[in-house]
């Protein structure tokens, strides 16, 4: 890798973390996602002992509860601002979680670490989707299990992203679209060549009602570090009310958020 492709992704590394350090994510994800990690711990089981990874962590929406069903947790996430959020849940809670900063195409473990590897709404985040889907398995022990949610295009959160893209910077040419990752077919030609066996379901995620349009506006405008910087960009453009409106339409639809639920078994030989 070159010089100029090193200092690009380190550019796009550092504007991911300042923009999910942004707002209030620890308030959007206890109103837009958290029953999801309950709900993936439960389907991948967690076993008293096991060691598990939670890649892209946050808070801890899967780590607190891989914790409370006895797992020994690591958590990672490019953004440990977020870390002091999910040590006081982890402490609320009464468990031990060891909170990592680091990069979801490069973690800092040894191979074969872990038991199990959990992912919700993290690592489809992460630029070069190969390269973050060949570290999980790599991490992974042989007979290990693998947990990833990530939202669908066509959800409810995959309109909001689409309806939001035009109004943000162009895409480097590095980064993938995050939302291929609620694609079947793209997230099966991540992991050719890994050792891992997929399955795939769908699930929806009801998310709590807004007491009107405008506070839902206001909410993610003022609260979830995306739309913040395509507000501020929309803003200084004379674009805002033209983004206003587009939300508008998406919020008023309540449509359900659907999510790609990935679970993967890595071969033991």
């Amino acid at each position: 890798m070159n010089a100029a492709t090193l200092a690009e992704l380190a550019r796009l590394k550092q504007g991911a973390r300042s923009t999910w350090a942004a707002g209030d994510y620890p308030a959007v994800a206890r109103r837009q996602l958290w029953p999801v990690g309950q709900r993936l711990v439960d389907t991948v089981g967690i076993r008293p002992g096991e060691d598990v990874l939670d890649v892209a962590c946050g808070t801890g929406n899967a780590a607190l509860r891989a914790a409370q069903a006895g797992g020994t947790v690591t958590g990672v996430d490019l953004t440990p601002e977020l870390f002091e959020t999910g040590r006081r849940l982890a402490e609320d809670a009464q468990v031990a979680i060891d909170w990592v900063q680091g990069d979801a195409e490069e973690l800092p473990f040894e191979d074969e670490s872990f038991d199990v590897v959990l992912s919700t709404f993290g690592c489809m985040f992460a630029p070069r989707h190969r390269a973050a889907a060949h570290e999980l398995a790599r991490v992974l022990r042989p007979g290990g299990r693998l947990g990833i949610t990530s939202w669908t295009p066509e959800g409810g959160t995959g309109r909001l992203f689409r309806a939001v893209g035009p109004y943000l910077p162009p895409p480097s040419p590095l980064a993938e679209p995050p939302l291929l990752w609620g694609s079947e077919e793209h997230v099966e030609s991540l992991f050719e060549g890994t050792g891992i066996e997929l399955e795939f379901e769908r699930d929806v995620v009801a998310q709590e009602p807004f007491d009107s349009t405008d506070d839902a506006i206001e909410f993610v405008a003022t609260k979830f570090g995306p739309m913040m910087m395509a507000r501020e960009l929309a803003e200084s453009q004379g674009r805002w009310s033209e983004l206003r409106a587009e939300l508008a339409d998406l919020f008023e639809r309540e449509e359900p958020l659907e999510y790609l639920v990935t679970q993967g078994w890595k071969e033991t030989t």
